[in-house]
């Protein structure tokens, strides 16, 4: 305390002379607990920045530090604390920013506080609906809050079945869940927290009166909070019938996509857009997402990729349910390096670490640009976009340059090869794929070991049941078998007797038990007969 109280004065006061002067009210002021506050807090340092200081609740405290995320993202930092006190949201950012954490958090907050609360997301696709209930699953660990995913393709009475175990969270596409609605298999009346992500698209879907709905059925005292990378006008007039002074967080720009991402375009006909692909597949080694415009085009592309000797998937409306989950947790896996997709996917995708979006296809619109490029360069990790243009997609290239607020440097096209070409080096890798194949040492045993262990076998049955019996196919014992073995016994002029499977130095006991199998009563085949058989068989005949 003295020395803390000298070294103190001495930094204030450096003469000795300035200090006597004072007076002894002023010497004992100078002591204040703020001094020793600040100095003890210099040396125990607590943690200022990442999510301890948005107000999460402990346990959900515990959940981010298992899953390590280290810091929110901006649209976290912004969304989570106003989210926890009630309050409803518009927020604009970019795909890949950390969305559903910004909303799910405050919603199971506020359900953990609430009995009989619901939170209901809305979503435009099936593929974001299951990414959305997977991140709110990994989460939710410690609170009891069951979810349910209600979306087209999957069975409707097995999701019935699932909404009569009373979940707290609904996580829905507007179509399936204007069913479950219709045919009141769904209730809405305690919803608490109304969430739409991505509303920019599903506007573009034309789910817009659907929406409108399934607010009429949701009560109006709730939280609401809209996410969307772009904001259209449309979207502004929605926000405003759903929400009362909302408050508003821009991230990012309207129509900006990450800034670690690099973009390259290339003008070419549509007959050598394989083959640039098939360049800029062979260059990469990393997971590939490819667009394309229509369903008809991804499933050409897919078997064109397949045949040049990558392993590719593909993602569009005419694949069921199975088969995209199938083709998206292959291209999660590694199993296919390459992913075709229609604009189905651009939304539902999150796969981590894809090193190249390529837009086979120009997209129809500027928006649709924004959300293919976002499945790259997402968490602040690097990412590589490359479209592919033709002359009379020029005024395509202008609208998205306008939208975006940037300029696009077209790149020189490379010497491409021949489709014939590579389909001949697919097939050579393939041959020597093979051969390595046949070449590694297999882990079944050879012919030899397996005819000689054969043998053995034989053997040690030979010496204990006789060689017919190894001979015969059967695996059952039944009562023949055992007479035909103990007749061979007695008319044996050997004198060593028969190795038995009982004791074989005591043959009494044997006998006792040969006496008493014959004197069991075997169950045979009931005799078929009877009033009730005969009118059966009368009535087979009319």
């Amino acid at each position: 305390m003295c020395q803390r109280f000298i070294t103190h004065h001495l930094t204030l006061y450096p003469k000795k002379e300035d200090y006597l002067n004072l007076n002894l009210n002023q010497q004992l002021n100078d002591i204040t607990l703020e001094d020793f506050s600040r100095k003890n807090n210099n040396n125990s340092k607590k943690p200022d920045d990442g999510f301890y200081n948005l107000g999460i609740a402990p346990n959900l405290i515990k959940e981010i530090k298992r899953l390590k995320f280290k810091a929110p993202t901006p649209i976290q930092k912004e969304s989570i604390p106003t989210g926890i006190q009630g309050n409803d949201i518009i927020a604009i950012a970019q795909t890949g920013s950390g969305k559903t954490l910004a909303f799910g958090i405050p919603m199971l907050q506020r359900l953990s506080k609430i009995k009989d609360g619901i939170g209901l997301v809305i979503v435009p696709t099936r593929e974001l609906a299951a990414q959305v209930d997977e991140s709110l699953k990994t989460i939710s660990r410690s609170s009891n809050i069951r979810s349910v995913v209600l979306i087209g393709g999957a069975s409707m009475s097995l999701q019935r079945n699932a909404l009569k175990k009373n979940p707290r969270i609904i996580i829905a596409t507007p179509g399936r869940l204007m069913d479950h609605i219709d045919r009141r298999t769904v209730k809405l009346a305690n919803v608490e927290v109304f969430i739409l992500d991505e509303a920019d698209r599903m506007l573009d879907m034309g789910f817009v009166p659907d929406i409108k709905k399934i607010i009429k059925s949701i009560p109006e005292h709730r939280q609401t909070m809209l996410f969307s990378a772009t904001m259209p006008k449309e979207i502004e007039a929605i926000a405003q019938q759903l929400m009362a002074n909302p408050t508003r967080f821009e991230i990012d720009r309207s129509g900006t996509t990450p800034a670690e991402v690099s973009h390259e375009m290339f003008l070419l006909k549509n007959k050598d857009k394989s083959r640039l692909l098939a360049l800029q597949l062979q260059e990469c080694t990393g997971p590939v997402l490819v667009f394309t415009r229509t369903k008809h085009m991804a499933r050409k592309l897919t078997i064109k990729v397949n045949n040049m000797g990558f392993s590719a998937g593909e993602i569009h409306s005419n694949r069921s349910l199975a088969q995209r989950k199938n083709a998206l947790e292959g291209f999660k896996r590694g199993r296919f390096q390459v992913l075709i997709a229609t604009d189905i996917a651009a939304r539902g995708i999150d796969v981590k670490e894809i090193e190249l979006v390529v837009n086979y296809d120009m997209p129809a619109n500027s928006e649709d640009y924004v959300h293919r490029i976002g499945r790259t360069g997402r968490a602040g990790k690097t990412g590589r976009a490359v479209s592919f243009s033709t002359t009379e997609q020029k005024s395509t290239i202008r609208d998205i340059e306008r939208f975006m607020k940037t300029k696009f440097d077209i790149s020189a096209l490379p010497a491409l090869p021949s489709e014939k070409i590579l389909i001949k080096e697919a097939a050579h890798l393939k041959l020597n794929d093979e051969q390595s194949e046949e070449n590694k040492p297999s882990k079944r045993k050879s012919s030899k070991n397996r005819s000689s262990n054969h043998q053995n076998f034989n053997n040690r049955t030979s010496k204990r049941f006789g060689k017919k019996r190894t001979e015969s196919k059967q695996k059952d014992f039944d009562e023949k078998d055992y007479k035909q073995q103990d007749s061979k016994h007695k008319n044996s002029n050997s004198n060593n007797p028969r190795p038995s499977i009982f004791n074989p130095n005591d043959f009494n006991e044997e006998k006792s038990y040969w006496s008493n199998f014959k004197k069991k009563k075997r169950p045979g085949k009931k005799k078929s007969g009877g009033k009730a058989s005969k009118r059966i068989k009368r009535t087979k005949r009319k």
